[in-house]
């Protein structure tokens, strides 16, 4: 049976004295009836479409709408040209999450994390990572599992979809997926994983979903980046020891609370937030869109 609680993982681990990332994998092969090889090669399958689709962008390519595309490509010249803000390495998260928003936008293969419009916060920090400082590819895959070890556990107390929960059940859910993984790569303990989840889903609590002109791509494509930042930021608070006072499950419990009150206008329906603004509307017209009930 598939896990409920990121409790129930950690307990296991405790139990049988294995890694949270094996956890997830026995469960994987108990659920699909799959050796641990099989489970293994499937994972590692979706690691290399991952990386293949940060490869695969091309700053020349806009979407069919002409609303981004460009995005990637502008952060790599800024990155090469100046002194980012952020420094170097958050500066290719950033890049990279933009790259893999626009690939989205673009119909090109992304693997949905858990969503087609969070796609590009898990690769933004696991490939760059990977690049960036050399890690054993194994370790990256170990990453992926707890990562959707922590998937699960949203999808059965909560929700990964924006028309049921807002952007916080999608690009959030990737931001606590990916902070729990990148954690898990630097050595991070079970609890911390945990921890560094919670923060990371306490910090986008309550993010509407509100595509302009019912497109994923504004504000989408850059909501990817703020939620990869976010996972290296609530990651980083965890390894240094600082907790969450709310355990993980609990505060996933809350996420999916706060969904369930949310406004219909603001759960991917384009009915309120940004979508319904002057400039919003506007796009949405010029590409013979609905807003609202009305056709414009």
């Amino acid at each position: 049976m598939a896990y409920q609680a990121v409790e129930e993982i950690q307990n296991r681990c405790e139990k049988e004295s294995i890694p949270f990332w094996k956890a997830v994998q026995l469960e994987d092969c108990e659920e699909n009836g799959i050796t641990e090889e099989e489970s293994w090669q499937q994972m590692t399958l979706m690691w290399t479409r991952m990386k293949e689709g940060v490869d695969a962008y091309n700053p020349s390519e806009i979407s069919r709408s002409g609303l981004v595309g460009k995005e990637g490509g502008l952060m790599d010249e800024y990155r090469q040209n100046e002194k980012p803000l952020c420094g170097d390495f958050v500066s290719k998260v950033i890049a990279n999450a933009l790259k893999m928003g626009c690939n989205n936008a673009c119909m090109k293969r992304i693997v949905a994390a858990p969503t087609a419009g969070a796609c590009g916060v898990m690769p933004a920090v696991l490939v760059t990572y990977f690049r960036e400082y050399g890690v054993e590819e194994d370790r990256m895959i170990e990453a992926m599992y707890v990562a959707a070890g922590i998937g699960q556990v949203i999808a059965n107390r909560a929700s990964l979809a924006g028309a049921s929960g807002g952007c916080q059940a999608e690009i959030g859910s990737a931001s606590g997926m990916t902070a729990a993984a990148i954690c898990s790569v630097r050595g991070g303990s079970k609890e911390q994983m945990g921890h560094a989840c919670a923060m990371a889903l306490k910090n986008l609590m309550g993010l509407v979903c509100d595509p302009v002109a019912g497109l994923v791509e504004v504000p989408c494509v850059k909501r990817n980046v703020g939620g990869a930042v976010n996972a290296l930021a609530a990651a980083d608070m965890a390894l240094a020891g600082i907790i969450s006072q709310i355990p993980v499950d609990q505060v996933i419990d809350a996420m999916g609370e706060v969904g369930m009150k949310m406004d219909v206008s603001l759960r991917e329906t384009s009915l309120g937030g940004v979508a319904v603004s002057p400039r919003g509307v506007e796009i949405a017209e010029k590409l013979g869109m609905y807003v609202g009930t009305f056709e414009v």
